[in-house]
């Protein structure tokens, strides 16, 4: 609707990325209508992330995303489920991990194992679907210019990249998704913490089989340890696309030096065949930062994904962390606008997601710090010379301080336990939260606690528990005493009441491990976190049930 000149929306999203595509897609499952702006003039082109971790894939899934379509542009496990540490992309190799658990034996915790899914693939699937909705409108080559608060709303200036013609909006929300360089935290005055470069590197994009040179020893990550050609090989496409990853100083070089020939130079070096048939597409410089937004909120605007968090790349939590944001956040925003929860249930939305952004840069940075131990074990000091790094491959000495070296990296390619172990601290369990330096990463022992991810199982129909949470409701499941707990939700109009054992069959197994009796309940948002559990039916089901729906949306 437009009047006085200005467009009223419901729903701004800054950011055409992932983010803001599942922002605008949880929005339109519920109802509400948004614009969603991006000053690309379309979806990402080149290799960008490319590690969709379960939890992720969960979110994409309950949000209605085409998963067989998502699941055909993944890497197979088979060329992508390995990690390997080489001299050269065609030498010698000093070790080689698994990537993360990518196989079926992880369908009992997930329905989704990681898959590696280039960020180029995905987000053109994304905008593709979200383009076709009828409550989005989405607009490529438009910038987010400025914006003022006041009177209920955000009204923002949009400018067309093209025309430069500028158009003004008035939104109820507004959801900076917008990246590392976020317009819109740098014009809420929000900044962030943490140092803002610790490495720079270039990254080169070529086209061309690696195939020939790994051989048996295919992998998604390559790091190449050879102090002349040393870098990372990320093979997008093993048989057609890769990004070979170097380090540069930026106070002597510029992507200026990076012509076409150089960058043919350095990947064919690295890969130790100068005949290799390769084309390099482009290059471009990125700088390593570890930063966490000192406030995730400025009224009526929220910063999510990577403008409110930039995280080293070593374990592959930015983009899994910023669509986790959106899916926090947006069921929050719906509850308030449709008057079912306090405006104060948005303040947990930073209180909820700060902390684990802060867990997942902490993990990342010591994930990039570890690569230090492999360096000395391997005696790369700096100066360090080919062949130095030969003497000590060829060492029987240092085979075991080797070995172990490599051993150190696994945290980093087995990151579980944060991607889908992270639980929020919440007003009816304050002291959930854990300190960063706490966490094993590794370990993964779904529980059902309060704040937790509700703990998947596979029912009798072939659904996962998770495909039973309303995305636009608070979901009760009770295991026994269905007709007490019916009478305690009916009339509700905002929670959605499952008998297990009558509406669907899921084993016992699982109602243990939510730690609920046989006639007990466990309550869960639409994010599919736990809001609450009752081991057992209460006295008085009704005042208790209202009581928790109270405190849970801050009513």
């Amino acid at each position: 609707m437009t009047v006085g000149g200005v467009v009223d929306i419901p729903y701004l999203v800054v950011g055409a990325g992932p983010v803001g595509l599942t922002a605008a897609r949880l929005l339109s499952n519920g109802g509400q209508g948004s614009v969603v702006v991006d000053r690309r003039d379309g979806p990402q082109r080149n290799p960008a992330a490319h590690v969709v971790n379960p939890r992720t894939l969960e979110i994409l899934r309950q949000a209605g995303f085409d998963m067989d379509a998502i699941g055909a542009i993944a890497q197979d496990p088979a060329d992508a489920g390995h990690v390997n540490f080489v001299t050269r992309l065609n030498g010698r190799l000093i070790g080689r991990l698994p990537f993360e658990r990518q196989g079926d034996d992880i369908l009992g915790l997930t329905p989704h194992p990681l898959r590696n899914i280039s960020q180029h693939r995905l987000e053109p699937l994304m905008s593709a679907e979200i383009g076709a909705s009828g409550l989005v409108d989405l607009r490529y080559g438009t910038e987010w210019v400025s914006a003022q608060q006041g009177d209920g709303g955000v009204v923002s200036v949009l400018r067309n990249v093209a025309s430069g013609e500028e158009t003004t909006v008035r939104s109820s929300w507004l959801i900076g998704a917008d990246g590392a360089g976020s317009s819109v935290r740098k014009w809420t005055g929000i900044e962030m913490v943490g140092p803002g470069s610790i490495q720079s590197f270039v990254a080169i994009h070529f086209r061309g089989s690696l195939r020939p040179y790994v051989g048996d020893r295919p992998g998604a990550l390559h790091f190449v340890m050879d102090p002349a050609t040393a870098g990372t090989f990320i093979a997008h496409d093993v048989d057609r696309e890769s990004v070979f990853m170097v380090g540069y100083d930026p106070s002597a070089e510029s992507i200026d030096d990076y012509g076409t020939e150089r960058c043919a130079a350095i990947v064919r070096a690295a890969i130790g065949d100068e005949s290799a048939d390769i084309e390099i597409v482009g290059s471009g410089t990125w700088h390593m930062t570890a930063q966490v937004a000192e406030r995730f909120r400025h009224d009526r605007v929220f910063l999510a994904g990577d403008a409110s968090h930039r995280f080293p790349p070593t374990g592959g939590m930015g983009l899994n962390t910023g669509v986790a944001d959106a899916h926090n956040l947006v069921w929050k925003l719906l509850a308030v606008d449709a008057g079912r929860a306090a405006p104060s249930l948005l303040d947990t939305y930073e209180t909820e997601r700060r902390p684990v952004a802060e867990v997942n840069c902490h993990q990342s940075l010591t994930n990039a710090f570890k690569m230090v131990i492999l360096a000395d074990a391997l005696g790369l000091h700096p100066g360090a010379t080919s062949r130095d790094l030969a003497a000590s491959l060829d060492d029987p000495s240092r085979s075991g301080v080797i070995a172990a070296g490599v051993q150190e990296q696994s945290t980093h390619f087995d990151m579980l336990g944060l991607q889908l172990g992270y639980a929020y601290a919440t007003a009816l369990n304050p002291g959930s939260a854990v300190a960063a330096d706490a966490i094993d990463p590794t370990l993964f022992a779904p529980d059902g606690s309060i704040g937790s991810r509700l703990p998947h199982a596979w029912s009798a129909d072939g659904r996962s528990t998770l495909d039973l949470v309303d995305a636009a409701a608070m979901t009760l499941f009770s295991f026994g005493g269905h007709d007490e707990w019916a009478a305690a939700t009916r009339g509700s109009t905002w929670l959605r009441h499952v008998r297990v054992g009558t509406d669907v069959i899921v084993g016992d197994e699982w109602r243990e491990t939510c730690g609920i009796g046989v006639d007990g309940a466990v309550l869960v948002r639409p994010d599919q976190h736990v809001a609450w559990g009752s081991a057992r039916l209460p006295g008085d089901v009704a005042s208790q049930l209202d009581a928790v729906l109270d405190a849970v949306l801050g009513r």
